[in-house]
């Protein structure tokens, strides 16, 4: 039941991450262009969910020494699965066009890098 709240929240969290992921992206693409301002995003992104998710999903874990500390075990965690939300990106900016293939490749990508994200989290930053 602990497990299914923790994924619960990780998807609440997940689903705030990916508006400001879109948002960010759609508003700094004219900019950086879609490959950079993707970066951008994540990290936007990554931003949210991590506060999202030391507060709700993982708030029984044991604290960090330091909120900077923790911050950055996370973005370090969560590489794995921006490798591969960003190849999925990648290649949905490949294979579609349109104005919406950018925030279908994020919505893609956070799908594939969902499960990855949550075990990089739930056993490498927010530890019992």
């Amino acid at each position: 039941m602990k497990a299914a709240r923790s994924f619960g929240w990780f998807l609440v969290a997940g689903l705030l991450g990916l508006l400001v992921d879109v948002a960010v992206l759609y508003l700094a693409a004219p900019w950086l262009g879609w490959y950079a301002a993707r970066v951008l995003s994540f990290l936007a992104a990554a931003t949210v969910t991590w506060q999202v998710n030391r507060r709700y999903t993982f708030a029984d874990a044991a604290p960090h020494a330091s909120l900077l500390r923790e911050y950055l075990a996370y973005l370090s965690a969560m590489l794995g699965g921006a490798a591969v939300n960003y190849a999925v990106y990648v290649l949905t900016l490949h294979w579609f066009s349109g104005p919406w293939a950018a925030a279908i490749g994020v919505a893609l990508g956070s799908a594939a890098g969902l499960v990855v994200n949550f075990v990089s989290a739930r056993y490498l930053v927010f530890k019992h």
